[in-house]
Order: structure tokens, then sequence, then C-alpha cells
């Protein structure tokens, strides 16, 4: 039937032609799907402006009844909500009694500096690493033969490859049939790919892979608690959770925050409409006294999560607490490969010894408020190397390195400052 329709016709029915859905990018439907999301999430101004409406009537409800000087703060754990955020001036669009919070959306940030000193290790023993791009310059606290990334490693001569996917590695690692480690960094979302490729065997007996993954929900209950052990600051009073992780682990997911500290969560998506929504819908949310888990990013989240995902990762991986880099040790915050596969564990088959809580030390260097930045506790521009010492091009921090990372977002397009200075210009903050 496929072959019957014209171009348009494939289009209009949404139907992907099967010359043109192997480059899902110049997909004519998908591009129109893109387009669609981005007018009503990027581009509709009309939205906007209603959305700041809402929110400023909610925020104007919650001022009368908690006073003047009371400030909800509504937390964001992830790397890319807080580039939304950032990027397209959210912040300047909320009234003064709101507060936007990074949290801890960074798997790059939290990936524990022992485990990037272990992957320069092998690679200058010969051992071709393969990794994402923003990991290649992730910084260690220790220099490994002068090297302190796996970027200095392979101007060392080390054979260091920048992949997409596990797959990618896969494929490259079985023409060449060298030692080889993929460094498995990142959240629920890159998990699945990670089960999958064990599961179905895709992985040549010559590559390996370094768990590293991180759990985002024991990261938020984590935050939350630390962030109420000041009892003279105003609490977080919701959350906007991650829509590409709760497309693996379903709205559901954030139920327990709901129950145990009675505070609204949103799952949205990523373009500035949605964040907006968000807002206007935890300020409801409070303002109604109706707390509960909503689904914003319903075009690609369900409450349920991608259930067939979830049981790929129960089957080869099992939950560990895990080390957060310049944080300790946060209960079941991690994934490990079960004993059934072991023979595609990286710190078995290398003989690299896993960290413990008694073994794990504070790695930052001295200054760095990465911790404080990822928990919410600080904003990158109270850390006294922002931008000093520590600049996109030499990162000192690890939050500096990936455009997940809180600080090399504000880095790059500013956290407040100017951008607040003109809102107030303009009259759009008071």
């Amino acid at each position: 039937m496929v072959n019957q329709l014209t171009n348009n016709q494939a289009r209009l029915n949404g139907v992907c032609l099967p010359q043109q859905s192997i480059d899902c990018w110049n997909c004519p439907v998908i591009k129109d799907r893109i387009n669609v999301a981005e007018l009503i999430f990027r581009r509709n101004i009309a939205i906007t402006r209603r959305l700041r409406e809402y929110i400023f009537k909610f925020s104007d409800i919650l001022r009368r009844s908690y006073g003047e000087d009371y400030v909800f703060k509504i937390m964001d754990f992830c790397g890319t909500h807080e580039w939304t955020i950032v990027h397209f001036g959210i912040r300047s669009l909320v009234p003064n009694n709101v507060e936007l919070v990074a949290g801890p959306g960074c798997p790059v940030c939290v990936t524990p500096s022992y485990y990037i000193e272990q992957t320069i290790k092998l690679a200058l023993e010969g051992v071709v690493v393969y990794t994402y791009g923003d990991v290649f310059r992730l910084p260690a606290l220790k220099p490994v033969n002068d090297a302190r990334s796996l970027a200095e490693a392979k101007a060392l001569g080390a054979d260091v490859r920048i992949v997409h996917s596990i797959v990618h590695a896969a494929i490259d690692a079985g023409k060449h049939g060298k030692d080889s480690v993929f460094v498995g960094i990142g959240f629920e979302t890159v998990a699945p790919g990670y089960a999958e490729a064990a599961l179905k065997n895709l992985l040549p007996s010559n590559l390996k892979l370094m768990s590293l993954v991180k759990l985002t929900p024991p990261a938020a209950f984590y935050s939350l608690d630390i962030l109420r052990e000041k009892p003279n600051d105003c609490p977080v009073m919701g959350v906007i959770a991650p829509g590409h992780v709760s497309t693996i682990i379903g709205g559901k997911a954030w139920t327990p925050i709901v129950e145990n500290y009675g505070i609204p969560v949103v799952v949205a998506g990523f373009e500035p409409n949605d964040v907006l929504m968000a807002i206007a819908e935890i300020l409801r949310q409070l303002a109604r006294n109706d707390i509960r888990v909503v689904i914003e990013y319903t075009r690609a989240v369900k409450w349920e999560g991608d259930v067939k995902a979830q049981s790929s990762i129960r089957t080869v991986f099992e939950t560990v607490d895990s080390a957060w880099r310049g944080i300790g040790y946060i209960p079941k915050s991690g994934l490990a490969l079960r004993p059934m596969f072991s023979k595609f564990d990286a710190f078995e088959y290398f003989g690299i010894k896993d960290l413990t809580p008694e073994e794990w030390r504070y790695d930052l260097p001295p200054g760095c408020k990465c911790a404080e930045v990822t928990l919410g506790k600080a904003k990158p521009t109270d850390c006294p190397l922002f931008m000093k010492q520590c600049t996109s091009d030499h990162p000192v921090g690890p939050c500096m390195v990936s455009m997940e990372g809180a600080c090399a977002v504000w880095a790059r397009f500013g956290g407040g400052g100017l951008s607040m200075e003109i809102a107030k210009d303009l009259g759009l903050v008071m």
C-alpha cells in the first residue's frame, strides 16, 4: 500500500516511505511533526503570554496565602530543562516569588573521578576506549601519566573514539578485534540500549561495558532531603521531572515525591512552552491544594513508561548503591551488570576494582562547587572558579563539560544577570 502512495499522500497519512525511513531526520513525516511541535511549544507567543498570565495569577494567590517574602522553589531534574530555562530566558518570565532551581540532571557531571582515571589508564595501556563526546573532555581529579581526561590521553597517543551509541562501538570494535571498553555513562534513557545489546549478544567478545548508569528518582529524593535540612530556607515546593528519562520509567516513578514530600510533580517536555506549562501547573496545584503527578509531555511519556525497556533493564542489570561525584553514595541509584552477563563486564575482564563506600573519597578540585550546584544548594555563579579558572575551554569541574551541566549552560547562555536586568526594564519582572 505504501508503494502506491505519493510522497504527499504519505505525508498526510503519517506514513514513512521505505527509502526515507533510513534517515529519519530527512523524513517528511518526521519533519512535519517536528514543525508542528515547534509551532505549538516554541514559536507560539500567544500561548507563551497566556501561560505567563496563569503563572502570575497563581503566584499572586500563593503570595496572599504565604506572604510577600515566601519564595516557591521549583526544581528541574534534567540538564536539558535547565538548558531550555537558561537559553530561552524563562527565569526572566516568572514572578519574583518563584525560583527555578537546577537539580541533579547531568550524568556526566556526577560520574566519579575514579572511573575516569581507570578509563584513562586503560587507554594509555592500549585498550580502545569508546565514549560519548562530553565524556571525552571530563576532567579527572588525579592525572594518570600526565593525562587528566580522555582527550589528553588521546593527545598522548591513546586510541579514544567518540561514538553516538553502544551499537556504533560494537560495529567498530568488531572490525579491529582489539581489547575495547565502552564507557557506559547515562541515566535511565540509555540503559535499554545497553541492556538490549547484551540480551541480543550484539557486543563482540573484545568489547566490554563499563556500566556507570545512574538512576534519577533516588537522586531526586536525596536532593529534596538535603535541601530540607536548612530550616530557615524555603523548601522545594514543586518538581519538573525529566521527560526523556520518564519515557522509560513512566510518570508513576515520581509518585513517591507526592506521597513522601507532598509537593507537585510535572513531567515536562523540553520546549519553552513545555516548561512554562509545567511551572503554571505546579503553581495551580499548590494554590488549589491539588497535589499529584501530571504528565505534560504526553506526546512521549506514558504513566507506565516503556514496559519492555524496563523488563530488559531488570533482566540485565541489578540496582546497586552508587557513588556520585563530590556527593558520595546514594542508595539504590546505580545499575551494575548481573553475574549472568559478566562476560560483558569491563570491571571483571580488566580486573578493575569497583568503588566501595569505604574507599570513596571526595573527588572535586579545591574550590569547586559542582556538588552543591548539582544538588541545587548553589548556583553556578556562587562558585569562586566559575568563568575565572573554570571556563568552557578549560573546565576544572565536571559541571562545566557537558551541555547538561548547569555550569556549562550558564557559561554559554547566562543564567541571570543581564537577562534579568532587561526583563526588569521591559516590566516583565518586578
